[in-house]
């Protein structure tokens, strides 16, 4: 049997026992993958024995769904996979589970799951490879991205392509897996996309190639290699399920075992033994030469490369960073203190960067002295908020610490990357401004309502909402030190600046005002609003910036706190504030185009109209 025909046949049947065994799982693109996945592994430069390698090729799964052809080449390639671990596919525990999961399976760059995320995560590690480029030449490595028609129907890889090509990330080289078929049946029915057009208008190279003839694969991917300054789309024209008996072809194959039945008649049609999670010796060598290239493109890579440089690059000393200082009294918006605090981060820490989804200005995201990325660490996005999002991502996979911004109110789209960012244990942060009502005249089409309720809902998310300048800076203190992403919500209009300079905010709140009988919860502007309502009925205010911290915080401290009738004071939804508040005093509707001030007291966020419910409810 020719090599290559065995080293496809081996990757298809591998997928097709690990799908037949766990009795769940998505076979077809595995199957439709194997030929093109032969070639790669003669092109792509990863290392199996070190998966952090700095300079290893990035290789993105958009669809993650692949996770049958994903772990199998792993396995092949020489990761800490073994056998065992494939025959655990989909199963509790294991390190193959349904979908890829970053952290948790050696060689799995990002978590995808979510079609289109894994086409801008490429974008993102593009992206990133290009910004440390122009410091470090000896980076040169590439951005691999194997998608399907799936991916490329969702908007996020509209918008991730649409930066690339606007980048010119010649690094990247996106796989199109051009099956026609999805779920429903033949893809065409409702995408009709010219997919050459599209990104040759994106300022893409694209070259095609027939998924199925070695020849014509390795050809392509030699080419795809050579950069002509562009990014480069592959589209590579495939059979989904190729090889099944009886079901090439059928959208039967995307997401259910094939049977007992159709495996053992495909594997007598391909001339493969019918054992079960068979590698023959032959193909697992030359898988095996996979890891081999990388050991020593790894040992020839560090005797030129400026190792230590590139690793005090990514260190990250927080104890370095000069915190600006604002004075007690003075009335600042909290995304212009954040601002300057942005600013301060980013002169003590080289890899800390991001940019705004066309809002730089209003969100006060520009680092001063720094120049347009990649040239320097000001990235603009444009109005793109998804895909910014899962770049967002990327860029912290990578070893950045990355900020990305936008209104607190469009936080919704970009809402599947913060999601993903959680679930990674991502490292990093989502400035959302424009964090209320007090918005004013953009209406209620601008002024978030139910979007913090929204945002503390999902788990490992931290979301601070600090009351003034100071607050600001301590939050950032605790943020900095955090393992999973932090966002913050920050005012349009000034606020008064009233919290100790110096307070520690690792348990999400604290007392700012004592008082008797009852206790003011609150966050953000609203805490100014708090202290006015207290003074004039002797209340205690808990300023709560961080409600995920409260929540973790031991009982003895809550039950310090929380003494006497619990209020909790919030211009928005407020829902998760009934965990601890006898009366949340917050949003039940939109907002209402006008004045923020007039907005604002309309609809009861007004210290005299506070006192009445107070008075009213005891």
């Amino acid at each position: 049997m020719d090599l290559k025909k065995k080293m496809a046949d081996t990757i298809r049947f591998l997928a097709a026992d690990m799908v037949e065994k766990a009795k769940s799982g998505h076979p077809g693109a595995a199957l439709g993958l194997a030929d093109i996945m032969v070639e790669f592994s003669e092109v792509v430069n990863i290392t199996p024995h070190n998966p952090s390698f700095i300079n290893r090729d990035r290789v993105v799964f958009s669809g993650g769904h692949a996770t049958p052809l994903i772990y199998s080449m792993l396995y092949l390639w020489g990761y800490d996979i073994s056998m065992e671990d494939l025959k655990n596919f989909r199963q509790l525990g294991s390190k193959t589970p349904g979908h890829p999961e970053f952290g948790h399976t050696p060689g799995i760059e990002v978590t995808t799951g979510p079609l289109g995320q894994g086409v801008a995560n490429a974008v993102g590690f593009a992206m990133a490879k290009e910004f440390l480029s122009k410091r470090f030449p000896e980076i040169d490595h590439k951005v691999w991205c194997f998608c399907g028609d799936g991916d490329l129907e969702e908007g996020i890889s509209y918008e991730a392509c649409s930066i690339a090509g606007s980048l010119g990330l010649k690094d990247l080289i996106i796989i199109y897996d051009s099956n026609n078929i999805s779920i429903e049946g033949e893809v065409d029915k409702v995408f009709k996309d010219d997919i050459k057009k599209r990104f040759e208008a994106q300022n893409f190279r694209v070259l095609e190639m027939n998924g199925h003839d070695y020849e014509d694969i390795a050809k392509t991917l030699r080419e795809a290699k050579e950069s002509d300054g562009r990014p480069t789309l592959v589209i590579a024209k495939t059979v989904i399920a190729r090889g099944a008996v009886g079901l090439e072809g059928s959208e039967k194959t995307h997401g259910a075992p094939l049977g007992e039945e159709v495996i053992k008649e495909s594997k007598k049609a391909a001339g493969f033994p019918d054992k079960t999670f068979f590698v023959p010796d032959d193909v697992l060598v030359r898988f095996r030469c996979v890891k081999e290239r990388g050991e020593l493109l790894e040992a020839e890579w560090r005797k030129k490369a400026r190792v230590g440089e590139i690793e005090e690059f990514f260190k990250k000393d927080f104890s370095k960073i000069k915190w600006p200082e604002f004075k007690e009294g003075e009335v600042i918006a909290t995304r212009k203190s954040n601002g300057e605090i942005l600013n301060a981060i980013a002169k003590s820490i080289p890899s800390f960067l991001g940019g705004s989804a066309d809002l730089a200005p209003s969100n006060n995201t520009w680092l001063k002295d720094e120049d347009v990325f990649p040239h320097g660490r000001n990235i603009q996005y444009g109005v793109r908020e998804h895909a910014m999002g899962a770049i967002n991502n990327a860029l912290s996979a990578y070893g950045f610490l990355p900020y990305a911004a936008t209104f607190l109110v469009f936080s919704d789209y970009l809402r599947g990357a913060l999601r993903v960012a959680a679930l990674s244990s991502h490292k990093n942060y989502w400035i959302f401004t424009h964090d209320s009502i007090v918005v004013g005249e953009d209406g209620p089409t601008h002024q978030p309502v139910e979007h913090l309720t929204a945002l503390r809902a999902i788990p490992n998310l931290y979301v601070f909402r600090p009351a003034d300048a100071n607050e600001n800076v301590n939050a950032w203190k605790v943020a900095l030190n955090l393992d999973a992403p932090v966002a913050f919500a920050l005012t349009r209009q000034g606020v008064k600046n009233i919290t100790p300079k110096e307070v520690d905010l690792s348990k999400g709140a604290y007392l700012l005002r004592d008082g008797e009988n009852i206790t003011i919860l609150s966050s953000g502007s609203e805490v100014n609003l708090a202290m006015e309502v207290a003074g004039e009925i002797n209340a205690r205010v808990v300023s709560v910036p961080c409600f995920e911290l409260f929540d973790m915080a031991d009982e003895e401290y809550k039950k310090e706190l929380l003494k006497g009738k619990v209020i909790a004071i919030e211009a928005a939804r407020g829902l998760e504030w009934y965990k601890y508040a006898d009366m949340v005093i917050g949003m039940d509707s939109f907002g209402a185009s006008g004045k923020g001030s007039e907005v604002y007291k309309h609809f009861g966020f007004d210290k005299d109209k506070i006192i009445e419910k107070i008075k009213d409810e005891k």
